[in-house]
């Protein structure tokens, strides 16, 4: 089974992109972010005619997630728990059935954080908190469990071209990496730090300064797995090519292999 992670960045104006990906890769499940659209907007009959079932929590012109999934979806719940008051569509969890047993997947955009002295921090590392909570349940129940999408997390300064540029950013600042570190210590494994531990592994090239051109890239799109998840994981790949096709989102899949 495959599972993959791409925030899409638009979800109207990536579709080509996206039938083109769901064509070429085969996932078996896909977590989507940034679809920046309502509902009622996600092209469903487009997805459900290239093989996918689907389940959306969307939102106008922001934010926004999705689960594709060749296994019908079950037991789908949107929002992420530990505060009534938060209406960003960030988070979507589903349950597929297999022979192995259940699969239980939840996908997630987690808060950007910038600017740093802002409230958008404490929001950001709140939502890392009822995140780490979430986990914490979820593992109890001892089910292959993945969490997949764009953490807004560079993990370690090998996961940075220019670690140098980003001390001061949310995305890597020690409140951040350290609220990382509690959700792995609950026992969960970084697909792709599992399977290979190189320098140069991106996920994410800005749109400015050339970024793609000179592969000065983050890695902060991450699949997060359970222990039960972890003893099945085969390999890992990011679909860097994407990145180069016309028209591209600013991040591209990764993609993680079980053994189910």
């Amino acid at each position: 089974m495959q599972i993959a992670t791409w925030n899409v960045n638009s979800i109207k104006t990536r579709l080509e992109l996206l039938l083109r990906w769901l064509d070429e890769a085969k996932p078996d499940l896909v977590c989507l972010q940034e679809i920046k659209c309502v509902d009622e907007a996600f092209p469903r009959a487009e997805i459900e005619a290239a093989g996918y079932n689907v389940a959306v929590h969307g939102q106008k012109s922001y934010n926004g997630v999705a689960i594709l999934s060749r296994h019908p979806l079950e037991d789908v719940h949107v929002r992420l728990g530990g505060d009534e008051q938060d209406e960003h569509a960030r988070f979507i969890e589903a349950v597929v059935s297999t022979e192995a047993g259940v699969v239980r997947l939840g996908g997630l955009y987690l808060p950007n954080g910038n600017p740093a002295d802002t409230p958008k921090y404490g929001y950001k590392l709140a939502w890392m908190e009822r995140l780490r909570a979430h986990a914490a349940e979820r593992l109890a129940h001892e089910e292959i469990f993945v969490l997949a999408g764009d953490f807004n997390v560079i993990p370690a300064a090998e996961d940075a071209k220019r670690p140098a540029a980003w001390v001061h950013d949310a995305l890597f600042l020690p409140e951040t990496r350290a609220a990382w570190r509690r959700l792995l210590a609950l026992g969960m494994t970084d697909a792709v730090r599992a399977c290979d531990d190189a320098a140069g592994l991106f996920t994410f090239w800005d749109y400015q300064a050339g970024a793609w051109q000179k592969n000065d890239g983050i890695r902060i799109d991450h699949l997060l797995l359970s222990p039960q998840a972890a003893d099945r994981l085969v390999g890992v790949r990011i679909d860097k090519h994407v990145r180069a096709w016309e028209r591209p989102s600013d991040h591209v899949p990764v993609v993680a292999e079980l053994a189910l």
